[in-house]
């Protein structure tokens, strides 16, 4: 008979969060899978757009609203920036998503010092704004390109491999922390691990394509590039949760939090990614 302690270990296990992060991912990537490959870009624009606006719902927890009715009114104000982003050209677009993750880096960079500035609601919804808007656009843009499907599908891999890279090499040998003051549970060998995972599934991709190699030298450097970009994007929403003292933007997936909780990485890294490929003649 297995004694009440092995009971309470295994139910532990079964309750553990990296369980319930398999068991969500199992059940979610799918779902994504189908979207990204049999939606028309117009369709996958509504999805995408669903998708930021629940991240807006999420994100008016950070300026302290608490009735539906304010927040559903931020949501919408997050959807008109979409709007307004969606007439501008492409050349604008990614420069503004450039400039704005490398403002947001140096904010993250020098947490908690600078919040004085951007710790007001109205900053941090105009944040929002900018942030989740850029996403959408990015992630729509991407997917319309020829092989845009494959790519947003890359992209994804890329997160998601820096992601699970990062959780086991940050377990296994995660002493020195990356940005203690914003994340403490990030580490650099989480990092390194996350580049590991991510560099390997990019040279197993580029070894099946007919590319020159100058070209799998670009994508190896823009791999390394959205990696950083998501860390920095995962420890942008840990330094406004912090600010915001909030331990998870929501509790909608077991396991993983809220719906920002999931895209956060996205929001840096699938603007950042898709600039690059556009800026290097990809989409023309």
């Amino acid at each position: 008979m297995p004694s009440s302690e092995d009971n309470n270990k295994k139910q532990s296990w079964k309750q553990s969060s990296l369980v319930q992060r398999l068991v969500t991912a199992i059940f979610l990537v799918p779902i994504v899978v189908v979207l990204i490959f049999f939606l028309s870009n117009l369709y996958f624009s509504f999805v995408a757009a669903f998708v930021c606006l629940g991240g807006a719902w999420e994100w008016s927890n950070f300026l302290g609203l608490k009735t539906t009715a304010s927040r559903l009114f931020y949501v919408l104000q997050v959807a008109i920036a979409i709007l307004i982003l969606s007439l501008l050209s492409s050349d604008a677009v990614y420069v503004i998503a450039l400039f704005w993750w490398a403002v947001s880096s140096y904010a993250v960079l020098r947490y908690p010092m600078g919040a004085e500035v951007w710790g007001k609601p109205k900053v941090i919804g105009l944040m929002g704004y900018i942030t989740l808007s850029l996403t959408w656009y990015a992630l729509v843009d991407l997917q319309s390109t020829e092989h845009g499907s494959r790519l947003v599908l890359f992209i994804m891999c890329i997160v998601w491999g820096a992601d699970t890279g990062a959780y086991f090499a940050g377990r296994r040998w995660g002493k020195m922390k990356l940005a203690p003051k914003v994340s403490p549970g990030k580490s650099i060998a989480g990092l390194l691990g996350g580049v590991f995972v991510t560099i390997s599934f990019t040279l197993l991709v580029l070894s099946q394509l007919d590319l020159a190699f100058a070209d799998k030298v670009f994508y190896l450097f823009l791999t390394l590039l959205t990696v950083v970009a998501s860390v920095l994007g995962d420890l942008y929403e840990s330094m406004l949760k912090r600010h915001a003292k909030v331990k998870d933007s929501g509790s909608i997936l077991p396991g993983h939090g809220g719906l920002l909780d999931r895209i956060d990485s996205l929001t840096a890294a699938v603007p950042v990614f898709t600039a690059g490929l556009y800026f290097n003649g990809a989409f023309s």
